[in-house]
């Protein structure tokens, strides 16, 4: 199953190859890395199937042992750490540091989700009638999992564990830029678990499939919830479609983050979390900071230090650990950064750095003077482009970080705690940290945006409302009356 030829996906626990396959690159090197199956509506439909056909003894099963699945995954996710290192380097351009994190965090993911199947609670509530009046949870039933490249083996596994913990069985379609180390080695983890045919499964398919795979996915009948993590253009089809099927979905879409300076911040909290979170894996995380805005009277003082350390970044090999800008994932999304910052410039932004490529890597680059009007400043460039907006002063500091139809996270750097909550309170996003960028995140937290970027939560408790069914349950003991002429025998 490991060679890289011998591909397959995994349906009701068996590996099911594919008379047709597409090309996954290495987007360091332009080489073919692996043959994946190419799959159609067909196997969709297929997974949908035997998902369905398992569910309920999945639900019924007792908790812990639904857990001890998770906990296992957790275990070999950790003993087979270089592995999913090596695929996240050649198939997805992660830095190696990257996905020494990655991997670490995953097996976080899957421990949260074991834990979780203690925190599926109802409650008690008061009858008029003396009845014994219950709100419950149970699965939906099949959940469907789209996840994305950036971080493929954290984010499918965020969104296929807690689903999987409280009951539901799962199909996954990774990205087709990173099938494997998004699908199909996750695959492997629980098959040596000894996860029951069925409960979880992975369908593969290229670009050119993707459209029907992805709507078997989301428009079969037994699917009852869909969670997936991606772009606003993509998500705002999916919600469309699940929306018509009255179906749950968990969309966690696109951003453009602004970190904001004030005038009172610690400069090197500032330098670090504008670099860490303009840079990390390129800029292509949904929280990357995508926006600097910084007060005027330190604004000198920032760019040219913020310059100076962006010029120290090295481009080149992921695998080695002092070239911390790899590869952008394709040339498609390359070209869309480089647009971005060569039509700023000719709208009269300014490039302090970077602003060239070569193959696929992406210098760091640099803009200031960038206005509202110009696509970098608007759309999200996922790339490792860093656009500074200088601003008066607090209250145009909020206004320009409000002025945007995204609202995924952002930061506030200030010393002023109490100034810093009384900003991020009036930050149109779901999420934001005062003194820390715009890139965090925890298995546990509630995780999504406002705006355009997304509908719902993933992560813990919030995962465990996104996937279950909310029901009212009663105990009559003899209390409620009927109208009179209903009775057999009134009284």
């Amino acid at each position: 199953m490991s060679s890289n030829n011998g591909y397959r996906m995994f349906i009701g626990g068996e590996w099911i190859s594919s008379d047709r396959t597409f090309a996954d690159l290495n987007p360091a090197t332009g080489e073919v890395w692996a043959e994946i199956p190419d799959g159609t509506r067909d196997e969709a439909r297929q997974a949908v199937e035997v998902a369905a056909a398992a569910q309920a003894e999945w639900a019924a099963m007792p908790h812990p042992q639904r857990a001890s699945y998770l906990l296992k995954a957790a275990d070999l996710l950790e003993k087979r750490k270089q592995d999913f290192m090596d695929v996240l380097i050649d198939e997805g351009g992660s830095w190696i540091g990257k996905t020494m994190f990655e991997t670490g965090y995953a097996a976080g993911i899957y421990r949260a989700a074991a834990a979780a199947v203690y925190q599926v609670n109802g409650e008690i509530l008061p009858s008029e009638h003396g009845k014994v009046s219950m709100a419950v949870r149970r699965p939906l039933g099949v959940v469907s999992v789209i996840a994305p490249w950036n971080f493929p083996l954290l984010l499918s596994s965020r969104g296929l564990t807690f689903p999987l913990a409280i009951g539901n069985t799962v199909i996954l379609k990774p990205s087709e830029e990173t099938p494997v180390a998004g699908g199909l080695l996750i695959a492997e983890l629980f098959e040596e678990a000894g996860l029951p045919p069925g409960v979880f499964n992975v369908v593969t398919c290229s670009r050119d499939n993707v459209e029907e795979v992805g709507d078997e996915l989301v428009s079969n009948p037994h699917v009852k919830g869909i969670s997936f993590t991606g772009s606003t253009a993509v998500g705002r089809q999916i919600g469309s479609k699940a929306g018509y099927h009255l179906k749950r979905a968990a969309l966690e879409l696109g951003g453009k983050d602004a970190l904001i300076i004030l005038n009172d911040a610690d400069m090197e909290r500032a330098l670090n979390a504008a670099t860490f979170g303009c840079f990390m894996h390129q800029g292509q995380i949904c929280m990357s900071v995508e926006r600097i805005i910084v007060e005027q009277a330190v604004a000198d003082e920032f760019t040219e230090r913020f310059v100076n350390k962006v010029k120290t970044l090295r481009v080149g090999n992921p695998r080695e650990m002092a070239n911390v800008i790899g590869p952008i994932i394709n040339q498609k999304q390359l070209d869309k950064i480089h647009s971005h910052v060569t039509e700023a410039m000719e709208q009269g932004a300014h490039l302090l750095t970077g602003g060239q490529y070569e193959g696929l890597f992406y210098q760091p680059t640099v803009l200031t003077q960038v206005r509202p009007e110009m696509r970098v400043f608007s759309e999200e460039t996922f790339g490792p482009v860093a656009p500074i907006i200088t601003v008066g002063d607090v209250e145009e500091a909020i206004a320009v970080a409000n002025n945007s139809d995204y609202g995924l996270s952002a930061g506030v750097i200030t010393r002023d705690e109490e100034k810093g909550l009384a900003v991020i309170n009036r930050l149109e996003t779901g999420i934001a940290h005062v003194n820390d960028s715009s890139v965090n995140d925890e298995p546990h937290v509630p995780f999504g945006g406002v705006k355009n970027s997304g509908l719902g939560r993933h992560g813990g408790r919030a995962s465990i409302e996104a996937f279950t069914e909310l029901r009212w349950l009663t105990l009559e003991r003899g209390g409620r009356h009927y109208p009179p002429p209903f009775m057999v025998n009134p009284h």
